[in-house]
């Protein structure tokens, strides 16, 4: 057996070539002129002859999305009611107290802080490490006699709640 012999077991079905003379006429079912007539004529597909085109009919994204993730707001009204006196408050810590759910990640690489705002006197003496705080907030915890330590952010994800089913 030669090359030339083979022959392939699937028919390729090939393309019908129009406007060649015959009995399909002048133009072929082509129409007379215009951009569908010519050849190569394929377009991209956004007209839909008369309808109103997909592209137009979706809502147009503008404005200004950020980079930087929105923070995880706790208020201290919270605090004062799901944590003892010298407890210490963290990102870790509210996970584990479902205060706030797993911080999402921005396609950066950014990750959502933890930030405490003030609608409430602090009762308790609570040391919180990690959170962003607001003025407020930050006077209400020192004059409760708590304590305020900012370690360097890690870019390792917080640990994933456990949930009890």
């Amino acid at each position: 057996m030669q090359i030339h012999q083979l022959k392939s077991k699937i028919q390729s079905k090939k393309k019908k070539r129009i406007g060649r003379g015959g009995k399909r006429g002048t133009y072929s079912g082509k129409g007379i002129k215009g951009q569908r007539s010519r050849s190569g004529s394929g377009g991209k597909g956004l007209s839909e002859k008369g309808r109103n085109s997909w592209v137009k009919r979706f809502p147009k994204l503008g404005g200004f999305q950020s980079v930087k993730p929105d923070n995880i707001i706790v208020k201290t009204s919270v605090l004062n009611q799901k944590f003892k006196s010298d407890e210490t408050v963290s990102p870790e810590s509210l996970l584990k107290k479902s205060i706030i759910s797993k911080p999402k990640r921005k396609h950066t690489g950014a990750v959502q802080q933890v930030k405490i705002l003030f609608d409430q006197d602090l009762a308790k003496k609570l040391i919180i490490k990690n959170c962003l705080l607001s003025k407020s907030a930050s006077n209400s915890v020192k004059k409760a006699g708590g304590q305020l330590t900012q370690e360097p952010a890690s870019k390792k994800p917080l640990p994933r709640s456990k949930k009890t089913s």
